[in-house]
């Protein structure tokens, strides 16, 4: 199969931190399988991918230790089924729909499907698996449709939830899972990733490795994203010389369309992280209100649905009254 499919449905290579997949196998090999997993950690760590890998192990694909201890062959059919999303004995629960646009969350019709799968026998191997990506995708109603399934666990069947920020999630899911930690890697670790991978300059690579925190996969986003000169920006509108008007406007211009969200969160994350930086040297009360003002924005922008270039230079109106 020469179709290279995208995500962690796609990938295959070995996880660097392999105590998840020891304790996992660990439990399958002494038959103290816990029907949920609840996979915790900031995202970009291979939580996701994890859930694939033990899905594939699960689910019979042929092995290949070469790619690590859970490693799968990819010309092997349940591979092949699994990268379709047509294996009978794996459902996938996600915020993208089969059109490929993200939903606001994942439903409850979606999460009612659980106990009907799991009601089923397997059909190709011992197990039935269910990922859900992301846990912290659930509403209200979705997230209390997934509790009645944990409150009555599968004979036959294991649960993945992934999870970037567990203490959003019930209690009484939390407590019915088995958590799985992915810790964070090294900063140099991530910076020598970026180095070999993409061919960045060493004080440029750590830079992102220290914005990502600790994440692989949320560096490589950051490099895509152009992270370097959005945090040159913040850096110079919160700490050093501002930029120009003209430049301003222009910024403004690149928040339309749909990555346009994503650029105005990436800029406030820098923003926010230039004032604590101010505000650690000079007038904490006043540089304060600012960073509590650019934590919350992003999020009432979208979900008001508030013109971006008008929120943008409002924020950098207060930003210059404290400044001045």
């Amino acid at each position: 199969m020469n179709d290279v499919v995208e995500g962690p449905r796609g990938q295959y290579h070995a996880l660097k931190d392999e105590r998840p997949e020891h304790a996992f196998l660990d439990a399958l090999e002494r038959g103290r399988l816990h029907h949920a997993w609840m996979l915790t950690g900031p995202e970009g760590l291979g939580k996701a991918t994890f859930a694939y890998r033990a899905a594939r192990r699960l689910l019979r694909a042929r092995s290949d230790r070469s790619l690590g201890l859970l490693g799968s062959d990819r010309t092997d059919r349940v591979s092949r089924l699994i990268e379709q999303d047509a294996h009978p004995d794996l459902l996938v629960l996600e915020r993208r729909s089969e059109g490929g646009k993200l939903r606001k969350s994942i439903s409850v019709e979606d999460a009612r499907g659980l106990p009907e799968f799991f009601s089923k026998s397997p059909s190709m191997a011992e197990w039935r698996v269910a990922i859900i990506d992301a846990a912290d995708d659930l509403n209200v109603n979705s997230a209390n449709a997934l509790l009645k399934t944990l409150e009555e666990p599968p004979e036959r069947g294991v649960l993945f939830l992934v999870t970037h920020s567990p203490a959003r999630l019930l209690v009484t899911i939390r407590s019915r899972c088995r958590r799985l930690p992915f810790k964070p890697w090294p900063a140099e670790t991530v910076s020598a990733l970026l180095e070999t991978r993409l061919g960045i300059p060493p004080g440029d690579a750590r830079s992102l490795a220290l914005m990502a925190g600790g994440s692989p996969g949320r560096a490589l986003q950051l490099a895509d994203q152009g992270a370097l000169e959005i945090d040159a920006t913040a850096r110079a509108l919160v700490l050093g010389d501002a930029p120009d008007e003209a430049e301003m406007l222009r910024f403004a211009d690149s928040l339309k369309g749909g990555e346009g969200q994503v650029r105005l969160e990436l800029l406030f994350s820098r923003l926010a992280q230039a004032v604590r930086e101010r505000a650690e040297v000079e007038r904490p009360e006043a540089w304060g209100r600012v960073w509590d003002l650019i934590e919350r924005t992003p999020t009432e922008a979208a979900s008001l649905n508030l013109d971006r270039a008008d929120v943008l230079f409002s924020t950098l109106a207060e930003i210059r009254k404290a400044r001045a």
